[in-house]
C-alpha cells in the first residue's frame, strides 16, 4: 500500500525531510495530498519510487532526480524536471516556465499548456534521450539552446484558442535534438538557422512510440492525435551559427 500523507499544513523543508527519511527506510510508493506550492519535492532522489501528488507543486519538482515516477493531478509551477537525469513526470494539467531545463534523460508528459523557455539546454548522450511532450501550447523560446533530446508539441488541450501553437523564437540557438509540432508554425517564429521539414519514416516511428506512451498516461486516442500532420524542426546545417560570431 502507498504511504499517504497530507502535507497541507507543512513547510516544504519539512515535507522534503519526511520524504527522504521514508525513502531511506525503504518506502517506495507515496500519495501526497494538500500539495500547495511545496518546493523541491523529490528533488535529487535517485531511488525508483512512485508518487501521486494532488494539488499544485511549487518550484523545481523532481529537479536533479534519477528514477522516480511522479504523477501530478493538478498544475505544476516553474522548473519541473530541472536537470533531471532519469524518471518520469506526468502532469494532468498545465505547467509553468523552464520545464525540463538542462534535462539529460527521462520523460515529462504534460496534458495542457506550458509557459516560456520550456526544454531549454536539453541534451542527450548515446541512448539517453530526454523527451518532453506538451499537449497544449507553448510560450516563447521553446527549445532554446537545445543540444539534444525530443520535444513534441501537440497544441490540442489548450485553454488559449486564440494563441499560436508556439510563441516567438522557437528553438533559438538550437544546435541539436528535434522539435516535432502537430500542425504548422510560421517560419518567422523560428530561431535563426532553423527550418521546418516533413517527417520521414524514422520520425513517424519515433512519434508513434512516444505518443503511444503519452496516450496511455492520459487515456487518449493515438489515432486522433495522428490525424493531423506533424512537422520536424531541426537546424539545417551541422554548424548553424558559425557565421554569426566574429573571431
Amino acid at each position: 500500500m502507498p504511504l499517504e500523507l497530507d502535507i497541507s499544513h507543512l513547510h516544504y523543508s519539512q515535507v522534503n525531510k519526511i520524504l527522504r527519511d521514508y525513502i531511506e527506510k525503504g518506502e517506495r510508493e507515496f500519495i501526497l495530498r494538500g500539495v500547495n506550492g511545496h518546493r523541491y519535492l523529490f528533488a535529487g532522489i535517485s531511488a525508483e519510487i512512485k508518487a501521486q501528488l494532488y494539488g499544485t507543486p511549487g518550484l523545481d519538482l523532481g529537479a536533479f532526480m534519477r528514477g522516480p515516477e511522479i504523477r501530478v493531478f493538478g498544475n505544476v509551477q516553474d522548473g519541473a524536471g530541472n536537470t533531471m537525469d532519469e524518471g518520469k513526470i506526468v502532469v494532468h494539467g498545465m505547467a509553468g516556465d523552464v520545464v525540463g531545463y538542462a534535462m539529460r534523460g527521462g520523460k515529462i508528459h504534460i496534458y495542457g499548456d506550458v509557459g516560456y523557455r520550456v526544454g531549454i539546454h536539453m541534451k542527450a548522450y548515446m541512448d539517453k534521450v530526454p523527451v518532453i511532450i506538451i499537449g497544449g501550447k507553448a510560450g516563447d523560446f521553446l527549445g532554446e539552446y537545445m543540444a539534444g533530446g525530443i520535444i513534441i508539441l501537440l497544441g490540442m488541450h489548450s485553454i488559449y484558442p486564440e494563441r499560436p501553437l508556439a510563441g516567438l523564437f522557437l528553438g533559438t540557438g538550437m544546435h541539436g535534438g528535434t522539435i516535432y509540432v502537430r500542425g504548422k508554425v510560421k517560419e518567422s517564429y523560428l530561431g535563426l538557422g532553423l527550418k521546418p521539414y516533413a517527417l520521414d519514416g524514422e520520425d513517424e516511428k519515433i512519434l508513434e512510440k512516444h505518443l503511444k506512451e503519452y496516450c496511455d498516461d492520459f487515456g487518449l486516442d493515438l489515432s486522433e492525435i495522428l490525424k493531423e500532420d506533424f512537422i520536424k524542426i531541426i537546424p539545417y546545417t551541422h554548424r548553424p551559427y558559425g557565421k554569426l560570431y566574429a573571431y
